[in-house]
């Protein structure tokens, strides 16, 4: 009896590390000093924002990998709680995931959130940035962030971040690239 059930448990073990995928070994993240590649997307109201509109401005542009999950949602009302402070560097907060316009309609108004989160069903941009990944069957945006600066070149690059303390570390990054 003991031997089927620990087999059983080494087979779901090996299984379940196999669920989360890193992005595919071809994807390239666009690097530091690169122009940041252009895109137009669907808001969460439905309008179609383009990354060109933010010229002369800081440009935080996050991927997420879903709506109203544990730390997706953490790394949003950080994000949220230090939009004044972002303003105040005049830095705009962008998000992007795989969801569709109406989910993210529902999560900022679930989680009280006044920034812009783009839907990218499609996965171009997601793709574009190196940013694809894959959970189980999902396809996700995987938790990387582009600090982009006022000319549109991108002057930091995280990967895989920690949503619990994500918005400081770019405040802090943001706060030395303007000195």
């Amino acid at each position: 009896m003991r031997k089927p059930v620990l087999l059983a448990l080494a087979a779901a073990l090996l299984m379940g590390s196999a669920l989360v995928t890193v992005h595919a070994a071809d994807q390239v993240l666009p690097g530091t000093g690169q122009a940041a590649p252009t895109f137009t997307l669907p808001s969460q109201d439905g309008s179609q924002i383009a990354l060109d509109s933010f010229k002369g401005k800081w440009v935080v542009l996050y991927f997420y990998p879903k709506d109203m999950t544990q730390g997706c949602t953490i790394e949003a009302h950080n994000f949220q709680r230090d939009l004044p402070k972002f303003e105040a560097d005049n830095a705009v907060i962008v998000g992007v995931s795989v969801d569709t316009p109406d989910s993210h309609k529902q999560f900022c108004t679930k989680e009280g959130l006044t920034f812009r989160l783009l839907a990218d069903p499609e996965h171009k941009v997601v793709d574009e940035y190196g940013s694809l990944g894959h959970f189980g069957t999902m396809t996700i945006a995987q938790r990387n962030t582009f600090l982009i600066d006022p000319q549109g070149k991108i002057v930091k690059v995280w990967t895989k971040v920690d949503p619990s303390h994500h918005s400081e570390e770019v405040l802090a990054a943001l706060d030395e690239f303007k000195k």
